[in-house]
């Protein structure tokens, strides 16, 4: 055999173990998690709206047939005259029938006015509204980790309880997992 492909393949021998070996005390070596000094759970507040609906009794006032209240004013006016004509004798009789039929078609239009307004119906309307309904939904956890002496912020899915795994020195959130998995 040739020897310095004995020497090459000793000195590659050599240096293979060395590299192996320093590789090997760095995995032991090095932190194998972060220190977590803080774990604040997030969330947001989501509104959800409904229909709401329930029956309602509801009274309203029959339209007027008789808007004018001419029957009501004529009937009182000529009730009035009659009255006042049973009043005085001469221009005084004539005076009183006047002022009775004004004063009776008065009294009869606000007569048939309050007999308008309490011509009432009631009926069922069935009436509803929008309401909100309000939760809390979860969006993950804003951490805090110690890594060679420094804080750092990170952003994850889950609690990682006191230590964060680390993989070839840096962390290995939940997202990272996932990824590498698939």
């Amino acid at each position: 055999m040739n020897k310095g492909l004995v020497t090459g393949l000793v000195a590659g021998a050599v240096v293979a173990t060395a590299g192996g070996a320093v590789a090997g005390y760095r995995m032991i070596a090095a932190p194998q998690s972060a220190q977590v000094v803080s774990a604040r759970a997030l969330s947001k507040t989501v509104r959800t709206p409904r229909q709401e609906c329930h029956d309602e009794q509801v009274t309203r006032t029959r339209p007027a047939k008789d808007t004018k209240r001419l029957a009501g004013t004529g009937i009182g006016a000529v009730v009035g005259g009659l009255l006042g004509n049973q009043v005085g004798g001469g221009t005084g009789k004539v005076l009183a029938t006047v002022a009775g039929a004004a004063a009776g078609g008065y009294a009869g239009n606000k007569i048939e006015k309050r007999v308008q307004e309490g011509n009432t119906y009631t009926e069922t309307e069935h009436r509803c509204t929008t309401v909100h309904d309000t939760r809390q939904v979860p969006m993950g956890y804003d951490v805090v980790y110690v890594l060679d002496g420094k804080r750092h912020h990170v952003h994850m899915d889950r609690d990682p309880g006191s230590a964060i795994p680390l993989e070839n020195g840096h962390i290995v959130t939940a997202a990272d997992a996932r990824d590498s998995a698939q």
